[in-house]
């Protein structure tokens, strides 16, 4: 009998990807190119002619896009475009000066892009990525065949079925022991080696699977190199699993379009990267606070302004509280309007809370339950999605759980300003941003306002649905922070993602920050998690140690299905806030962090890869993250409060001890609840300040000189660029400070072989 998958309930979802068509037995399809022949060449682009094993006629195209970036495209028609371009364009290619051609009779072609050239041999076939000196990147794999001569890794070239076109293909040779890492928010090991990405936003059911609720077609090597394939659809990526030596794309659109981009570093990459798609936005500064939920619980104007009060009174640094699904009526969601039973009077409620220092997120989607007042109207004026029969297309986005829902149509402009419209008036009552939920659930059979299918629509819609959310709040309110939880190519343009739907467990937490690590590596550098998990009540000791890991993650939000008010974990109140605190106190570092990577595209929470890319271990060692240049975070993911901590090349400090190791090793740790285990670069200033309510801009700071040797430290705020430059001249640190901060103090960490003094000048 054939295998059959246990009856999971969770696994059922409203839009899982449209099944690739299987060829029958006998039935060909499978075209490799063979030759091909110069059509046109105009300085930094080529035009061929291919042939292929099918004896078909393809056209390739390739140039460059930007300096170190090369574009290929491989398609029947040279104008053809990706299909999700019927939506929006994800990426616009750049030009480089110094770009050019070379065609020579009888050489290979040449495309030369600085940092990064492409070498064509014509028959037969052959593509091959190098950098300015010749040395071979990445080329395309001359494929693998049994011993019946057929092929068993896909080619360059395009399959069909049943005589029809499904699916463009490459294949990049690999190294044994190279590593990837990239596509999205991917909550598996950091080395996709072995694994096979497929580019569908799900709704992932929890933090702890190859699914995905944010996809980015987007991979790094630690060879030096980038890929970034421009698609929309259900593209796959065969990391080395099927064939060990071979990376393997599957796109099944109307054309292969794809970048290779040049390191020879992740940042390098990111930056190119960043150049083709956007810079990431960098959120408010009082987004780097705390943020702290109301739950999945009922909520009513009383328990905000309750709520409120008790975090100021018990000193807890909060900036944002979040209601989430609550704030409407039961059933209602999402039609953006307040329970008027258990909100009577919104603007007092938000008027009070901002006098406390509180900016308010409320929680929304793009579905509409059928059963929600604004259903009807929508329905009517052509707002939703539409089904096979030109009916609205009621789906079950809830998988059981809520009402069913249709789902609003951003591809229809009276359909945007509609639903901007609502969020407009609560934006001009007082409302600071919009928790953007879902948007992962536009089913394969779906039809569109602009005609295209749901299977087209379904990874670019989370990016149509952000655009507009982030547009009204710019609007009214000057910044375009959106709070999302999918996302797709060009995703970092908003400017705040988290994790999902998590367990409340360690190894949760651990896969959870696995998604954190790969999704910087894919572009979005704003990145948080549901500190203490979602689903369920954490242990206690869980509790503090996940709030420990989002008091030192790029942004932070308290956030479960059960409170995560530190009040209601009474034994480990002390120890949950603490970490707050010690967040802001770091703020200056933080924050000036948070503007570096808006600025490069590198990310905050960086994998050990990014800055040190050829260390093998590097590439393994996922667990842990640099946050900024000169912080190594390794959050305990084991209740015993012991793990092995991967220190890099260098010499390294423990925050908490003063204890300097020696870095390319892993060192056993052991911390008590209340710490999280935390090195500090030797040599490194760190910048602080007194942590307080809310983040501030601060006039005055601190320095913390761990080492006390020479360093400087670029401390960014909105009164501009500060930069202190340490110099040691036998047991004093002389401290040069320029800029609109003032420095008042350095401290002198308690490391061996410190200065015993700082002296400001």
């Amino acid at each position: 009998m054939p295998y059959r998958p246990p009856l999971v309930p969770h696994e059922y979802f409203v839009a899982d990807p449209p099944e690739l068509p299987v060829r029958a037995h006998g039935e060909g399809g499978l075209s490799a190119l063979s030759a091909a022949e110069l059509v046109a060449a105009d300085g930094a682009e080529v035009l061929l002619k291919a042939v292929t094993t099918a004896e078909e006629s393809l056209l390739v195209q390739v140039g460059v896009a930007g300096e170190g970036v090369i574009r290929v495209r491989l398609s029947e028609d040279a104008s053809a475009r990706p299909r999700s371009e019927g939506a929006i364009s994800l990426v616009t290619p750049g030009t480089y000066p110094g770009a050019r051609a070379g065609v020579a009779p009888g050489e290979p072609i040449v495309i030369d892009a600085g940092s990064l050239r492409a070498e064509i041999s014509l028959a037969p076939w052959h593509l091959r990525f190098t950098d300015a000196s010749g040395a071979t990147l990445v080329e395309q794999d001359r494929g693998h065949t049994d011993i019946s001569g057929r092929l068993r890794t896909l080619p360059f070239g395009r399959s069909t079925s049943n005589g029809a076109p499904v699916a463009y293909h490459e294949s990049f040779a690999a190294a044994p022991d190279e590593a990837f890492a990239g596509f999205g928010e991917s909550f598996t090991r950091l080395d996709k080696r072995g694994q096979r990405p497929l580019m569908w936003n799900f709704d992932a059911f929890g933090a702890e699977s190859q699914r995905a609720y944010k996809n980015v077609p987007l991979y790094v090597s630690s060879k030096g190199y980038g890929v970034l394939v421009d698609t929309g659809a259900p593209a796959e990526f065969d990391v080395c699993q099927s064939t060990h030596s071979v990376v393997q794309i599957v796109v099944p659109d109307d054309v292969l379009d794809y970048y290779v981009l040049a390191g020879p570093t992740p940042s390098d990459v990111l930056n190119r990267y960043d150049l083709l798609t956007c810079r990431p936005a960098l959120p408010p500064k009082w987004a780097f606070g705390t943020w702290i939920s109301s739950g999945f619980c009922v909520d009513s104007q009383e328990r905000v302004l309750a709520r409120a009060r008790t975090i100021r009174e018990r000193g807890i640094p909060c900036d944002v509280l979040h209601l989430d699904t609550y704030w409407q009526t039961d059933g209602h969601w999402s039609d953006l309007r307040w329970d008027p039973v258990n909100f009577p009077d919104p603007d007092a409620m938000l008027a009070e809370l901002d006098g406390m220092g509180f900016k308010v997120c409320l929680w929304m989607n793009p579905y509409i339950s059928h059963l929600s007042p604004a259903f009807k109207e929508a329905a009517q004026a052509g707002y939703f999605l539409k089904n096979q029969e030109g009916e609205v297309y009621v789906a079950d986005c809830w998988h059981g759980s809520f009402p069913a829902c249709g789902i609003v149509d951003f591809t229809n402009p009276d359909a945007v300003a509609w639903f901007t419209g609502r969020l407009r008036t609560l934006l001009r009552q007082g409302v600071a941003a919009f928790k953007t939920d879902f948007a992962e659930g536009v089913p394969s059979d779906s039809v569109a306002f602009n005609g295209m299918s749901g299977t087209d629509l379904h990874n670019v819609y989370t990016l149509l649905f952000n655009d507009a959310v982030a547009a009204v709040t710019r609007e009214v309110n000057g910044h375009d922070l959106v709070w999302a939880r999918s996302s797709y190519l060009g995703g970092q343009r908003h400017s705040a993602q988290w994790g999902g739907d998590t367990y409340t467990s360690y190894a949760a937490m651990g896969s959870t920050l696995r998604g954190g690590l790969a999704h910087g590596l894919s572009g979005v550098p704003f990145w948080s998690h549901d500190a203490g998990g979602f689903t369920g009540r954490p242990t206690d000791d869980l509790y503090v140690r996940w709030t420990q890991f989002g008091a030192l993650s790029p942004l932070l939000r308290l956030h479960g299905t059960t409170t995560r008010e530190p009040w209601e974990f009474p034994e480990v109140e002390e120890q949950a806030v603490a970490a707050l605190k010690l967040r802001y106190r770091l703020m200056p570092y933080i924050y000036s962090a948070a503007v570096e990577a808006a600025r490069t595209g590198a990310p905050m929470m960086r994998a050990l890869c990014v800055d040190y890319p050829d260390d093998p271990v590097a590439w393994q060692a996922d667990l842990q993250y640099l946050l900024g240049r000169d912080l190594l975070v390794a959050p305990m993911t084991a209740p015993e409060g012991n793990r092995l901590v991967y220190l890099p090349r260098g010499e390294w400090v423990d925050y908490w001890t003063g204890e300097v190791l020696t870095g390319s090793r892993y060192v056993p740790v052991s911390k008590p609840l209340d710490q999280i285990p935390l090195f500090v670069r030797f040599g490194a200033l760190i910048p602080v300040t007194q942590p307080g309510d809310t983040v501030t801009v601060p006039a005055e700071i601190t320095l913390v000189a761990f080492g006390g040797g020479d360093g400087t430290a670029e401390i960014h705020d909105a009164d501009g660029l500060t930069v202190a430059v340490a110099t040691r001249d036998g047991d004093e640190l002389h401290v040069a400070v320029t800029g609109p901060k003032r420095v008042t103090g350095v401290e002198i960490a308690p490391v061996t072989g410190a200065p015993a003094r700082a002296v400001i000048s």
